[in-house]
């Protein structure tokens, strides 16, 4: 029986990984990505944060306060706007950054691993935006026939 060092393992388990499978990690990545307030906290931090008539999402990322995302996501309360920022920072997707002021600075920014993902999130969020004249549609559609 061969040993593996601890690398080996990695590779061998990345290599394994299956979202399909309900044990995968990858698939509880994708449980907490997919969720709509982590969507719409990087599409603020990459710089997609207005939310005037015909802005798109094409900012520079930057940093923003908490009170900044607070304000800018509309509907998400207190508890999960800190549940979703802790479980991005514990998945290396964001930083948090305090500075000591008084009262006490907080700012949350796009690590490299975060701009990435933020880019595939745009791609959802404008999609979103651009079609949802057409799922309305769908909807009433599939709404009239079924009723």
């Amino acid at each position: 029986m061969a040993t593996m060092t601890a690398a080996q393992k990695r590779a061998q388990a990345k290599a394994e990984y299956d979202a399909f499978l309900a044990v995968c990690p990858s698939r509880k990545l994708l449980d907490r990505i997919s969720d709509k307030w982590v969507a719409l906290i990087l599409a603020a931090l990459g710089g997609g944060g207005s939310h005037q008539l015909g802005a798109d999402c094409a900012g520079e990322p930057r940093a923003m306060r908490y009170s900044e995302l607070a304000r800018l996501l509309a509907g998400v309360s207190q508890k999960m706007l800190t549940q979703t920022l802790r479980s991005l920072e514990r998945d290396g997707l964001i930083t948090r950054t305090a500075t000591p002021t008084v009262p006490v600075t907080v700012s949350y920014e796009l690590t490299d691993l975060g701009l990435s993902l933020h880019q595939l999130m745009r791609g959802l969020k404008t999609w979103a935006e651009t079609h949802m004249d057409d799922v309305l549609a769908s909807r009433a559609t599939y709404d009239a026939r079924t009723a």
